[in-house]
């Protein structure tokens, strides 16, 4: 949908009114905020500005630069769908080449003057008066403030890490560092390490640094299953064809996609059947583990698809070496250079890594966006975020969220899914604009029957058998994940209409 000439008219306010700085603002330059940022452009809006807090654009994949850091998502599905890149090195695309891949998107959109790099999201509120948003934002510059008819979170779903609640970490004399933020001038080598957590970080870089440190602990609350990675290089041959033939290259992808989609058979409809789909991670056990006792340590008791499941060939020799122990004991404390658990073993330790992964629920950005009444995110969402179609949420015009709750899906690539929000908020974007100003958002009783449907939903499917899980929230609830095929996603954003929304008028104060 184009934005037609009209715009110009409502761009510059009415009677009363207040020119805002820039018609959208938009918080993340990820997949995300670049795939909005291009759709505003197509759409006729140039007045726009992207809020990056790093130095250059790629959110999830300029952050996570652990040795190891790939997908688990094959590379013609996990990239925009209107920016396709024939030459992918493999199967499964590592950071590396997804960080480059999205730099190139943001130049070959001439998107980089219209990025704040560096540039912190402090906060933002609503002026119901004036019908816009005040976004407050720190840089080299100081304290700013900016204001814009729309405000677009684009800031990932899994942006903030999380550090586990240990008594006595702060008293760790050694090297300490998470996951995403990797100290690659911290030499590994000979040293004692102890790696906190299990999970999809942590199986891709504990096969990479086992051989490398002296002794590796690593620390498991719970195990994951986990599946064989079905990954090789692509030959010279078939990027060639990726190349010359698009169509080719398009069947392709709509091939992965159906193949992936067809999970959701077992994940939400049947998940009885999971426990066929379990066979193949127990036999990957079997293959790969020798030994009786780590057999019984990395077997997980609950039914495969509950916890996200991960994807890996190397996971179960590296920790299968002579100088890795794969620890199942919980941590009591941590001393000065030791790690103790509770059964009073003292583990020294030169360097802990924390793969303890990220705010997947209660997101801290949450207590800084604060709607009508300056009522907060977080407070809004005390009993479980919430929003419709993960896109908009109830008492706060005017904002669009990309990535938000119940958007994540545990069988194919969230890049589907945030070029299905951005349909919707391009369309809802242009409709608030070309009306001069306004403010627009989701109707209180469309936002709360959906949410009612939604945990219906939720609670018949594999992820509520019996685990816990970062797809869940303190109170219980469900609110990281889409239960259902993501075509059906898209299918409700195409349908979301006038009646689903209010729309209120300026009105002058003059």
């Amino acid at each position: 949908m184009g934005i037609n000439q009209n715009l110009a008219a409502g761009l510059a306010g009415g009677s009363g009114s207040i020119k805002p700085d820039h018609q959208v603002i938009v918080v993340g330059t990820g997949f995300g905020g670049l795939c909005m940022a291009i759709k505003l452009r197509e759409d006729g809006v140039r007045d726009f500005v992207l809020i990056e807090r790093g130095d250059s654009v790629g959110g999830t994949w300029r952050d996570n630069r652990y040795p190891g850091a790939a997908c688990d998502v094959p590379s013609h599905l996990y990239s925009l769908s209107f920016a396709p890149k024939s030459d992918w090195s493999r199967i499964y695309p590592t950071q590396p080449e997804l960080h480059a891949y999205l730099r190139s998107v943001a130049e070959r959109y001439e998107l980089l003057p219209s990025i704040r790099f560096n540039t912190n999201f402090i906060g933002a509120d609503y002026d119901e008066v004036q019908q816009i948003w005040s976004v407050r934002i720190k840089s080299a510059l100081g304290l700013q403030t900016l204001t814009a008819r729309a405000l677009v979170l684009a800031n990932g779903g899994l942006a903030e890490p999380k550090l586990p609640e240990i008594p006595g970490v702060e008293r760790f004399k050694g090297k300490t560092f998470h996951s995403s933020a990797w100290d690659h001038g911290y030499d590994l080598a000979g040293k004692r390490v102890a790696v906190i957590g299990t999970g999809a970080s942590a199986i891709q870089f504990v096969p990479e640094i086992a051989a490398k440190v002296g002794h590796l602990d690593v620390y498991q609350r719970s195990p994951n299953w986990i599946i064989p990675r079905p990954d090789r290089p692509y030959s010279d041959g078939e990027k060639r064809r990726f190349a010359s033939w698009p169509l080719w290259r398009r069947l392709y992808r709509q091939m992965i996609y159906w193949g992936h989609e067809a999970r959701v058979f077992g994940l939400v409809l049947q998940p009885a059947f999971m426990k066929l789909f379990q066979k193949i991670a127990e036999r990957h056990i079997a293959k790969q583990v020798k030994s009786p006792t780590l057999k019984a340590k990395v077997t997980p008791d609950y039914l495969i698809g509950c916890r996200r499941i991960l994807i890996s060939n190397d996971w179960y020799p590296a920790i299968g070496r002579s100088n890795v122990e794969l620890v199942t004991t919980p941590i009591r404390e941590i001393r000065e250079n030791a790690v103790v658990t509770a059964d009073g073993q003292v583990r020294e330790v030169d360097c802990l890594i924390f793969g303890t992964g990220f705010y997947a629920t209660e997101n801290p950005i949450g207590q800084v966006v604060r709607g009508r009444a300056g009522r907060s995110l977080a407070q809004e969402w005390v009993n479980g975020e919430e929003a419709f179609l993960g896109t908009l949420v109830k008492n706060f015009p005017n904002l669009f969220m990309i990535v938000g709750p119940n958007t994540g899906v545990g069988h194919t690539s969230m890049v589907y899914i945030i070029e299905s929000q951005v349909a919707l908020i391009r369309r809802l974007i242009g409709k608030l604009l070309a009306g001069g100003p306004q403010s627009l958002e989701i109707r209180a009783d469309v936002h709360d029957e959906f949410n009612r449907k939604l945990q219906q939903r939720l609670a018949t499917s594999t992820w509520s058998t019996g685990c816990n899980s970062w797809y869940k929230h303190k109170s219980g609830k469900i609110t990281a994940l889409w239960p259902g095929f993501t075509f059906d996603f898209r299918r409700q954003l195409q349908k979301v209409g006038d009646a689903d929304c209010v729309i209120v008028k300026h009105r002058s104060t003059v």
